[in-house]
């Protein structure tokens, strides 16, 4: 009889238990997951950003239209002769520049070749590469450097030799759409303006350009 009794209470007990188990089992199950994605969301923030939100470290790849002046002093200048009075070495010029940046973090490295053609006076065409190098700022913004060589063609000169060469140098900075107010309605376009200026072997010529460039 005693037997009867305790299995009857057993089973009694056994459909209040169950659920119960299955309700501490799932808060425990929850609990653990809860654990395991709050790390996730901390390594996300902690994930290094540039300037702009965008990851800092990468490759980003673009291509740009720039348009300017060039001005050679009336000096020798690697290997051009002097011209001579009333003749001028300058003109305006319509640029392509392709290349690639290498974001490190808040500062960033690159590569860019051009080619410009002469539109006005006495520059014919002109071609070159050049590294850059500089700071991140705001919403994809730069501040660079940039030291590369520099090939030019003259379309007329008082001598027959046309083409010289030599080292370029040149500063510059680019802005993004929210930089310049703009992000409301270009949002995140890929594209950014450019100003610089560059100078021909040793300081020899006065080279602003100004233009637009799209990043990928």
């Amino acid at each position: 009889m005693r037997t009867i009794i305790a299995v009857a209470a057993l089973a009694a007990a056994l459909p209040v238990a169950v659920p119960a188990f299955a309700q501490d089992a799932g808060t425990t199950g929850a609990g653990t997951m809860e654990t395991t994605a709050a790390p996730t969301a901390a390594q996300e923030s902690d994930t290094p950003r540039s300037p702009d939100g965008s990851k800092a470290f990468g490759i980003e790849p673009y291509v740009g239209v720039l348009g300017g002046w060039e001005r050679f002093d009336r000096q020798s200048n690697a290997g051009i002769p002097i011209p001579p009075r009333g003749y001028r070495l300058d003109g305006a010029l319509v640029q392509g520049v392709a290349g690639v940046n290498v974001p490190l973090g808040p500062v960033f490295v690159g590569a860019e070749g051009n080619v410009a053609k002469g539109v006005s006076g006495d520059i014919d065409w002109e071609y070159g590469a050049a590294g850059r190098f500089g700071l991140r700022a705001g919403d994809s913004g730069l501040i660079y450097g940039k030291v590369g060589y520099q090939w030019i063609n003259f379309d007329k000169m008082a001598n027959t030799n046309r083409d010289y060469h030599a080292m370029t140098y040149g500063l510059g900075v680019e802005v993004g759409p929210k930089d310049i107010g703009l992000g409301g309605i270009t949002g995140r376009s890929g594209l950014r303006l450019r100003f610089e200026m560059n100078t021909f072997n040793n300081a020899k010529s006065f080279r602003p350009m100004a233009g637009v460039i799209a990043h990928f």
